[in-house]
């Protein structure tokens, strides 16, 4: 009885929630950062120069497209091999689905 209520995912959770807190507080002794300068380890690290806010500025206009490229081409893949071939209106559904993509790549990539 009392194992039915131990595996239950609320009181399972809790168990583990406090195994791992008291984890985490042992291994805490162990850790180098408590001699650390807590002034410095609250300041941004930038490779070991000045970080400056207001000069970071990234550029992501060539990433979008990259990154929509991607996907539209796994999604493709995913669907085109997850499809029976067996009849024929799923091939159709298929190969639209190929040209659809292929129209959204021509409108992606063009210049």
């Amino acid at each position: 009885m009392l194992q039915e209520y131990i595996l239950t995912p609320p009181v399972a959770f809790i168990i583990l929630f406090v195994v791992m807190l008291g984890a985490a507080s042992l291994f805490s002794f162990f850790a180098y950062t408590r001699h650390r300068n807590l002034i410095d380890a609250q300041k941004a690290y930038a490779c070991g120069e000045e970080f400056v806010d207001h000069l970071i500025q990234p550029d992501y206009s060539q990433f979008f497209p990259f990154a929509f490229f991607f996907t539209i081409l796994h999604i493709v893949a995913l669907v085109i091999a997850t499809v029976p071939t067996e009849t024929t209106e799923t091939f159709v559904m298929a190969m639209t689905y190929i040209l659809g993509a292929v129209i959204g790549l021509l409108i992606l990539l063009r210049k």
